[in-house]
C-alpha cells in the first residue's frame, strides 16, 4: 500500500471524469494540491502553496491567488475540472490517465488544456491514456485509437486509419453522429407564440456571490436581460465560468439576484420569500450538468422521479407509481428501472432520469444545464432528439445552456 501511494500521483496520475465527486468537498482546492505536492516532495507549506498557484495559473483558473482558497462548490464545472488537472499535473507524472479531461470545458479552454497535456508529453516523454467520447479531442491528440463497446475492443489502429477508413459499424456510427457547424438551422418559433406573455423574463439582472471570509464579493453576471416565450428554446452559450449556470440557477430561484427584475409566468420573484418560491418552482424544472451528483445515491430512481409529485401533493400510492412509470416511458427507459439506483445506470440513462424528474410537474420552463457534456456523441444525438420530441409534445419553454455550439 505504501509503495502504491508513492507511485500514485508521481509516476501515474489520474484525471477523473466528474471532479465534483473526485475532489474533497470539505477542503479548498489549494489544500488538496498542496497535500499532493508535500506527499511526494520535500516542500515547505509556503513553497508548496506557490507551486499550487503556479499550477492553477497554468490551467487558466481565473484569479489563482484567490481561487486557491475556494472550495470545489464555489467553482464552475469547468473550473473544477481544471483544478483536478492541476492536481494531476503537480508531480509531472510518467503516465497520465485522463478520463474525459475536457468534458466540462468550452472549446477554447479545451484547446489550451490539450496543449498543456501535449507539452507535458513532449517535455517529460510521458505516456497519455486519453479516455473520451469527444471525437474532436481524439483527432487532435491521439496517435493510436482503441474503440470500445460493451466492454470489448471493436477496433484498434492508427488515428488516421480509424478516421479515414473505419471498419467496425460502431466506429462509423460514432463518426456519423458528430454534428457539423455550418449546417442549416430549421427550427423557428411560431410568430403567434411571441404575442403571448414570456414564460420567463430577466431585465438588467445582476447576480453576485457574497463576501465569505477572505474571499471578496464576486459579481458573476452583470446587467443580463432575456425573454423566453412558450414553446421556445433559447441557447445560452459561453466559456466555462462565464456565468451560464449562474443565470440558469437564478432563473428558477436557486440563487438570489442582487439587482434587476426576474419574472416567471408573470410573477416577479426578485424578492420572493421561500414560501412564494416553492409555489413558483412548480412551473419550472432543471436538468443539472452532472447527473451523478444531482441524483440521491440512496434513493431508487423511481423515488427520485416521484418525489416532486409527492411533495406537491399531486398524487400518492398507486397513482404516484403510475405517473412515475409514465415518465420513465416518456424518456424511453423501461418501467423496471424504477427500482434501480443511480450507480446502476449509464451516464445517458442517468441524464434521462434527470429529464423525467424535471418534467414531473409538467413545467412551463425547463432549464437544461450542459445536459450532454458527459455523454458520448451517439448518445448525445439520441438525447437531443428525445429532448426535442418532448418539447414539441409538451410545449415547454427551454433555456439550453452549453459551451458546445
Amino acid at each position: 500500500a505504501s509503495s502504491l501511494r508513492k507511485a500514485r500521483g508521481k509516476e501515474v496520475a489520474y484525471i477523473f471524469q466528474e471532479p465534483m465527486t473526485a475532489l474533497n468537498p470539505v477542503y479548498t482546492i489549494g489544500f488538496q494540491i498542496v497535500e499532493t505536492l508535500r506527499t511526494h516532495f520535500d516542500m515547505g507549506p509556503k513553497q508548496a502553496r506557490l507551486r499550487a498557484i503556479e499550477l492553477l495559473t497554468m490551467v487558466e483558473i481565473p484569479e489563482p491567488e484567490l481561487s486557491i482558497d475556494k472550495y470545489p462548490h464555489q467553482l464552475s464545472g469547468g473550473q473544477r475540472q481544471r483544478a483536478m488537472i492541476a492536481q494531476a499535473l503537480a508531480c509531472d507524472p510518467g503516465l497520465l490517465i485522463a478520463d474525459e479531461p475536457t468534458t466540462a470545458l468550452d472549446v477554447t479552454i479545451q484547446a489550451e488544456i490539450l496543449d498543456l497535456m501535449r507539452n507535458l508529453k513532449s517535455r517529460l516523454n510521458s505516456a497519455i491514456l486519453l479516455i473520451t467520447h469527444d471525437m474532436g479531442v481524439v483527432a487532435d491528440m491521439a496517435d493510436e485509437i482503441l474503440v470500445m463497446k460493451d466492454g470489448l475492443t471493436v477496433e484498434h489502429g492508427p488515428s488516421e486509419q480509424i478516421f479515414n477508413a473505419p471498419k467496425h459499424p460502431y466506429s462509423k456510427e460514432l463518426l456519423a453522429a458528430v454534428p457539423e457547424l455550418g449546417t442549416s438551422v430549421k427550427r423557428s418559433l411560431d410568430a403567434s407564440a411571441r404575442k403571448q406573455a414570456p414564460v420567463i423574463k430577466l431585465e438588467n439582472v445582476t447576480i453576485a456571490y457574497p463576501k465569505r471570509g477572505r474571499i471578496p464579493e464576486f459579481v458573476a453576471v452583470r446587467d443580463f436581460s432575456l425573454e423566453i416565450y412558450p414553446g421556445e428554446i433559447v441557447g445560452l452559450v459561453g466559456e466555462s465560468g462565464s456565468g451560464k449556470t449562474t443565470v440558469g440557477r437564478a432563473a428558477i430561484g436557486l440563487l438570489p439576484i442582487k439587482s434587476g427584475k426576474l419574472e416567471i409566468v408573470g410573477k416577479d420573484i426578485s424578492n420572493a420569500s421561500q414560501k412564494e418560491l416553492f409555489t413558483i418552482r412548480r412551473h419550472t424544472g432543471i436538468v443539472f450538468q452532472d447527473p451523478a451528483s444531482s441524483l440521491n445515491p440512496r434513493l431508487p430512481i423511481g423515488e427520485s422521479i416521484g418525489e416532486p409529485i409527492y411533495l406537491a401533493k399531486i398524487a400518492k400510492g398507486d397513482e404516484l407509481n403510475k405517473k412515475v412509470e409514465d415518465l420513465l416511458e416518456q424518456v424511453e427507459l423501461p418501467r423496471s428501472y424504477r427500482n434501480r439506483f443511480p450507480h446502476e445506470l449509464s451516464g445517458g440513462q442517468r441524464q434521462r432520469v434527470g429529464i423525467a424528474r424535471a418534467l414531473a410537474l409538467t413545467p412551463d420552463l425547463l432549464i437544461a444545464d450542459e445536459p450532454t457534456s458527459a455523454l458520448d456523441v451517439s448518445v448525445q444525438a439520441r438525447f437531443l432528439e428525445l429532448l426535442l420530441e418532448l418539447q414539441d409534445k409538451l410545449k415547454f419553454a427551454c433555456l439550453f445552456i452549453s459551451h458546445d455550439l
